[in-house]
């Protein structure tokens, strides 16, 4: 059972490594393939029943020019960001958002002018992304240059907080112990106070008084 899922995921793994090598390795042709489509007399050209205009632009040709110049930097840099396991490539977001918000602006924005607004889309994405990778390089140099394992720091501190609650915690069981055994104790001679043989003989002889007095006032 065990040898069919690791197949499986195998499988897999190998199926998606392939359809990434494949894209990678026709980038190139993606790239030019707007010199190769068959168009029309007024300019437009058809793919698979999908008839594609100029734009706003000069002509097809340069719409599909510009489409091609981002989506495969765009695709690569995916792929390039998914299967990274460099401690920086979370910067790699930055221009993944750059040729997407570029094409973005492609297809929704209405203005007429192109990569102009859409560097100010990246300052937000920027700030979190910049900090968050300059973090990482900071922790890497102070471990493996500086010798500052912060994780081992925090691991260390975490245990004296354990032990000195471990510690806090033992001193209050013996506390409530001497305590218990102090309240024993008093309850002891108290006790013995109480059932000692002079104040059972007094108790005795007050009872006997009593029933004496009694028994006198009936007759």
């Amino acid at each position: 059972m065990i040898n069919k899922v690791k197949k499986k995921k195998a499988k897999k793994k190998i199926f998606l490594e392939s359809l990434l090598v494949f894209f990678i390795a026709i980038s190139p042709f993606l790239y030019k393939v707007y010199d190769y489509l068959p168009y029309e007399s007024n300019g437009d050209v058809s793919i698979l029943g999908l008839t594609m205009g100029n734009n706003g632009f000069a002509d097809t040709q340069t719409y599909l020019w510009f489409l091609t110049s981002k989506i495969v930097p765009l695709y690569l840099l995916i792929f390039w960001f998914l299967t990274s396991r460099d401690w920086w490539y979370h910067i790699i977001i930055i221009p993944i958002a750059m040729f997407a918000f570029q094409l973005f602006e492609v297809f929704f924005d209405s203005d007429s002018y192109l990569d102009t607004d859409n560097i100010w889309w990246l300052i937000p994405i920027c700030m979190i992304t910049i900090p968050f990778v300059y973090f990482i390089r900071l922790t890497l140099y102070d471990k493996h240059v500086h010798g500052i394992d912060l994780e081992a720091i925090d691991a260390e501190l975490e245990e004296l907080k354990q032990k000195d609650f471990d510690n806090k915690h033992t001193s209050l069981d013996k506390s409530i112990d001497i305590e218990d055994e102090i309240e024993m104790k008093s309850m002891s001679e108290e006790l013995n106070t109480k059932m000692s043989t002079g104040n059972i003989e007094t108790i005795l002889k007050g009872l006997q008084e009593r029933i004496q007095g009694w028994l006198h006032f009936k007759f």
